[in-house]
């Protein structure tokens, strides 16, 4: 089975791009690292003077999302820097079963 991890968290809207940039240095990197990783997704969508953001990471089993994550799988991963852009955090995140992936194109 595979799983998709959801988190979500907001930055004032004049840091987003230097968050961007912690995200690569720390989580993003971090996901990649971890065995079971299957990929990551970074979504930002700017919301008045905030900039919201959904990182999708998907994973081989919930296993090894504990690897990465800690026994409590649904714990939300926080780095320091975070604090010092997040205005908004979700504490917990949410799991799904991917039950199906399509790409279109030629």
């Amino acid at each position: 089975m595979t799983v998709v991890r959801i988190w979500r968290g907001a930055t004032r809207r004049e840091d987003a791009d230097r968050y961007v940039d912690v995200l690569r240095a720390t989580g993003i990197a971090d996901y990649l690292a971890t065995p079971g990783n299957l990929g990551v997704e970074v979504l930002r969508r700017d919301d008045g003077d905030r900039t919201v953001f959904t990182i999708l990471s998907t994973w081989t089993s919930l296993d090894a999302i504990r690897a990465f994550a800690g026994e409590d799988a649904e714990a939300a991963r926080f780095y320091p820097d975070d604090d010092a852009y997040l205005i908004e955090r979700e504490p917990r995140v949410e799991h799904h079963e991917l039950v199906e992936r399509r790409s279109g194109g030629r």
